[in-house]
């Protein structure tokens, strides 16, 4: 299939451009730092004949247009579309700047709208696509010390489900994938931010390659609604999104046990 991917640089992205590489698919892989994008294909690997890279800012109509022309004249068309590319700095209510809160909802939010309308007005004049939008379980369940990313990813969320709605009827299906915290650098930054803690309360980070077993085993072949992963946790924030109360309880006891999560980490005596 033909394919368009964004954050590649690094983390998701890069992992997941190399599997879908590796399995046939042709691809575009973007992302607004160009070095370091070449840096990925390096160590990598990648062929320049199944992987194309190119520079996106995602907060750019103009760029996303550039990139929907790229895959109609390099690669015929685009299938899938992968709106990986996602921004996070951890910051109490009280704390967060003007440009926090700008660039969380550019980045996250409007990144993620952009890129979706721009292939879907492809995909429905083909009749047929698929757009997979990288939400958080922050999407369901608001994340003290993390209240922009919990935003930005609600609104992530709610354009998701509405354009699956509209877009269904013409052929065009949208996923929503919500996953747990995820081992990559943009995890890394928050170990020794308290205001991050909830987001290290799991049993253990997910890595890439669970994400990318999901999308090949799942979310491409069966084109879900939504996903959660991993599944526990994903009910646990399911719930807290149905009972907020609930997650007034739940909090002093999960920032405890992400506390110590992160205590362990940065002594090297726990898992990333």
């Amino acid at each position: 299939m033909r394919m368009v991917l964004t954050g590649c640089a690094s983390g998701i992205g890069r992992h997941l451009a190399g599997a879908l590489a590796r399995k046939g698919h042709r691809l575009i892989a973007t992302d607004l730092d160009e070095v370091a994008l070449a840096g990925a294909a390096e160590h990598e690997g990648w062929s320049a004949a199944s992987v194309i890279r190119q520079k996106l800012d995602v907060r750019s109509e103009a760029e996303w247009e550039t990139v929907m022309e790229a895959a109609e004249s390099e690669l015929g068309g685009i299938d899938v579309l992968f709106n990986i590319a996602g921004f996070l700095n951890a910051a109490y209510v009280t704390d967060f700047t003007q440009r926090d809160l700008d660039i969380h909802l550019d980045v996250n939010a409007k990144g993620t709208m952009l890129g979706t309308r721009a292939a879907a007005r492809r995909m429905v004049k083909a009749g047929v696509g698929h757009i997979v939008n990288i939400g958080s379980l922050a999407s369901l369940a608001p994340i003290p010390g993390l209240s922009l990313y919990s935003a930005s990813k609600f609104a992530v969320r709610g354009f998701t489900l509405a354009a699956a709605t509209e877009l269904r009827p013409r052929g065009v299906a949208v996923t929503l994938i919500m996953p747990d915290a995820v081992a990559t650098p943009m995890l890394d930054k928050q170990l020794d931010r308290e205001e991050a803690a909830l987001t290290f309360s799991g049993s253990r980070p997910l890595t890439v390659a669970d994400i990318a077993r999901v999308v090949l085993e799942h979310v491409l072949p069966e084109r879900p609604l939504e996903v959660t992963i991993p599944q526990g946790r994903g009910l646990l924030a399911r719930a807290a999104n149905t009972a907020p109360h609930l997650a007034r309880v739940l909090a002093p006891m999960l920032l405890k046990k992400g506390k110590k999560r992160q205590e362990e980490i940065l002594r090297g005596t726990g898992k990333r």
